[in-house]
Formats: C-alpha cells, sequence, structure tokens
C-alpha cells in the first residue's frame, strides 16, 4: 500500500522561503513520477511542480517557474518541493502525488498547509 507523508509547511513572511518534504513508502520510488498539487480555499487543485522518475526532466506551473524547484532522493524515497520567494498567493494547501508510469494508478498524500503572511 502507497503512503505519501508530506511535511515541511507552515506560516511565512511573503519573501521567505520553506522547502516541502514528501516521505513515500509502499512502493517501488523509481517507477513513479513524483508531483506536487496545491489547492487554495474555493479553487479547484492544481498542478505546482512535477518530476521524472529518474529526476531528468521536470515541469512547472508558469507561476512559479524560478522561484520553486522540485528535486528527488531515489535512495531516500523522498521528493521535496523548494519555495523561494513566496507570496501571499501561493498559500494553499500542498499535496504530493505519486503516479505508477506503468500502472498509471496515482496516489495522493494528506496534504501540508502553507501559509504566506503580507
Amino acid at each position: 500500500q502507497v503512503q505519501l507523508v508530506e511535511s515541511g509547511g507552515g506560516l511565512v513572511q511573503s519573501g521567505g522561503s520553506l522547502r516541502l518534504s514528501c516521505a513515500a513508502s509502499g512502493l517501488t520510488f523509481s517507477f513513479y513520477r513524483m508531483s506536487w498539487y496545491r489547492q487554495a480555499p474555493g479553487k479547484e487543485r492544481e498542478l505546482v511542480a512535477s518530476i521524472s522518475e529518474s529526476g531528468s526532466i521536470t515541469n512547472y506551473k508558469d507561476s512559479v517557474k524560478g522561484r520553486f524547484t522540485i528535486s528527488r532522493d531515489n535512495a531516500k524515497k523522498t521528493v521535496y518541493l523548494q519555495m523561494d520567494t513566496l507570496s501571499p498567493e501561493d498559500t494553499a494547501v500542498y499535496y504530493c502525488h505519486a503516479l505508477n508510469t506503468r500502472t498509471l494508478y496515482p496516489s495522493w498524500g494528506l496534504g501540508t498547509q502553507v501559509t504566506v503572511s503580507s
């Protein structure tokens, strides 16, 4: 059973930084494309960043390009999201997502709250 546990969220001032982590278990991590999504109050969940199984390919939502960096450590079965120059518009619950690229079966974490004050 795939389990994803996010950590690292919190309250930060505008312009600050946070690093989110997602620890995975119950899976062959190198088979999974990993992503971070976020959902702000009253809005739909949106893709923020994704990283390929090997870590060689990354993709970002336009509004976070140059500010956020996704990375992964396959030995530790962990994916990270480094978030810099945060703004109040980044306030949301951030979710870790794992996609088995062989079966296309998705898994979600429970999320971690990120709040950016102005």
